[in-house]
Formats: structure tokens, sequence, C-alpha cells
């Protein structure tokens, strides 16, 4: 077990609205569909069935804090979760909910 790791007022504040931002359904999706390869807005607008103006909104908070990076390819902008913290804590997440689905349907 890891020892307890003190971070400061103003980066207890940073981390809250990492995961203010999270909790929202939508931009989770959108964090998510950045996960495995970096994802153009028009590209993550049709997988979530939402305009591409709003998923551009969404980019715009998700990069200020860092939970996602941009990269221009030509006239398109991808944009990837390429921080390995986050990456680790979103896919051990998204491993914890399966897992416990799983057990759900197999009774356990």
């Amino acid at each position: 077990m890891r020892g307890r790791v003190r971070i400061g007022d103003d980066q207890v504040v940073e981390l809250a609205e990492m995961f203010r931002l999270m909790s929202d359904p939508t931009r989770l999706k959108i964090i998510l569909a950045c996960l495995d390869a970096p994802a153009a807005v028009g590209e993550m607008a049709e997988r979530l069935g939402i305009s591409a103006s709003l998923v551009s909104h969404h980019l715009r908070l998700l990069r200020a804090a860092r939970l996602l990076q941009a990269d221009r390819r030509g006239r398109q902008v991808f944009y990837a979760v390429q921080d390995d913290h986050v990456r680790s804590m979103l896919s051990d997440m998204v491993d914890h909910v399966a897992e416990v689905d799983a057990e759900t349907e197999t009774g356990g």
C-alpha cells in the first residue's frame, strides 16, 4: 500500500475540478473515445450522436484541465489522453465497472 500523498490546497481544488469535469457523462464518453487512439471532433460527434459544436465545447474544458491533449494534423485536430496517470486511472475504473457488471451477471 502506498504512503499517503500530501498535496496543497490548490492541487486539491485542481483535482476536484478534474473529477467534476469527468462526472458529466458526455464529457466522460469523450475522454473514453480518446483513450485508445486519437480522435477528431467529427468522429466523436458521430460516434456519440451529438453536435460537433457541443463536442468542441466539452473539449475546450477537458483540454484546459489537462485531461486531453490536441495534435494538429493538417486541417484536422486529433485529441488523445496522453498522460499516463489519467490513462491508467480511467482504464482501471473501466475494468472495475466491467468486473462488477460481470459478477452481477454471473450471480457472483
